[in-house]
């Protein structure tokens, strides 16, 4: 039988509803109604690039433009409804999930002292009892309370001395939680002080919330994009689950349109390909997403779904550059129509605008600009830099590359 198709347009719709881009970013962004959106994306990644405002604030603020970083940290710190622990990455997560983390915890507290061998070295491991009990007999300490007397590194991100390798180790393992953050310095106490109390379900009732959790996110994925999904369950673990509920009827094979016309094998719940014709249309605005955002994180599937290359090589026009983490993606009603590259001087007050390059094949009018311009001066309110510069030749058409 040939399996239901969903076309590109419908795609690209129904998987930005899925990540709360197909709506209007109104409407209020703080307690409750801010812990509904992050339930609903299912975590929001934190990362410490902060050229325009860490990736954390700006993923929130791209949904609910009323959106303020004090927001996000009363949920964290005061009413803890939600929590911090890995995903792919680090990231902020309903604490309600906290039950499904606890095989998370096993894992890693497991898994990681051998794996960090070749990259932190053994000397952790002998820190690792020494460390819980100075934080059970002091109380929450950062990196510079613990570690006294051990050579510290040259200012690498990752490069830590072994009793910060060991708090690190601590947390991912569940004996410590984040309980704040010092700027962006981890705070860490023991986990009993922090989390509530939870039971912990058996590794198929994780492994099947996980997955279904995951795929209602998702709206369509390979049984890989949904292990990838929280980055906690292994591949044949999802792939035994999909199989499953593809027994039981819960799911179904599609296939779904890319944007170059060729069509993926997806799994989906059942009557996805029916339900999706009234994914709604998102507004014709410019939205400008960080590089972290949920809904692009997987490179190779925007590519896929949006034909949006991430990293594509080009000529500005010398040397040749390679886009990063530091130019930020704009979208457009339903499609990803190029890439701005900004920084916040905030003792200017300023947000400083270097260049838009325009996605090919994508016109750039009177109105586009208007619209580009508007969500810049969005940005900038938001930022506190409300005072816009642009660069001589910002806008690099196709003709000027």
């Amino acid at each position: 039988m040939a399996l239901p198709r969903l076309d590109n347009a419908t795609v690209r719709r129904l998987f930005l509803d899925r990540h709360a881009l197909a709506e209007a970013p109104t409407g209020p962004a703080a307690g409750a109604d801010l812990l509904a959106l992050i339930r609903r994306l299912g975590f929001v990644q934190l990362d410490s690039i902060n050229t325009v405002e860490r990736a954390h604030h700006m993923i929130l603020w791209a949904r609910r433009q009323t959106y303020r970083p004090q927001n996000l940290k009363v949920l964290l710190e005061q009413d803890h409804t939600l929590f911090e622990h890995w995903t792919h990455d680090a990231s902020v997560i309903p604490t309600e999930f906290l039950p499904y983390w606890q095989m998370r915890f096993a894992r890693d507290h497991a898994r990681i002292p051998d794996r960090w061998e070749g990259w932190q070295g053994t000397e952790f491991r002998g820190k690792v009892d020494e460390v819980l009990a100075h934080v059970r007999d002091h109380g929450p300490v950062g990196t510079g309370d613990v570690g006294e007397g051990e050579a510290r590194g040259k200012g690498g991100w990752w490069d830590w001395h072994p009793s910060k390798a060991a708090l690190e180790y601590l947390w991912r393992a569940g004996k410590l939680a984040v309980c704040r953050r010092d700027g962006f310095a981890k705070i860490y106490d023991l986990a009993e002080r922090v989390y509530p109390p939870c039971a912990a379900p058996d590794a198929w009732q994780t492994i099947e919330w996980a997955c279904r959790a995951a795929l209602q996110r998702l709206g369509f994925a390979t049984s890989g994009e949904i292990a990838a999904f929280w980055g906690k369950v292994a591949p044949e673990e999802a792939k035994l689950w999909c199989n499953a509920a593809l027994a039981r009827g819960e799911i179904e094979e599609i296939a779904v349109e890319n944007a170059d016309g060729t069509h993926r094998r997806a799994f989906a719940f059942s009557g996805l390909a029916e339900s999706a014709a009234t994914s709604p249309e998102p507004p014709l605005r410019a939205r400008i997403l960080s590089p972290f955002d949920p809904a692009l994180r997987d490179r190779k599937r925007t590519e896929r779904l949006f034909g949006f290359h991430y990293r594509i090589e080009v000529f500005v026009p010398e040397p040749q550059r390679r886009y990063g983490y530091y130019v930020f993606p704009v979208l457009e009603g339903a499609r990803l129509i190029g890439r701005v590259d900004l920084k916040c001087r905030r003792s200017e007050e300023t947000l400083a605008i270097s260049a838009f390059w325009p996605e090919k094949g994508v016109p750039f009018g009177s109105g586009r600009k208007a619209r580009l311009e508007a969500e810049l001066q969005r940005l900038g309110r938001f930022t506190a830099c409300p005072n816009l510069t642009f660069a001589n030749g910002w806008i690099r058409l196709a003709k000027d590359l």
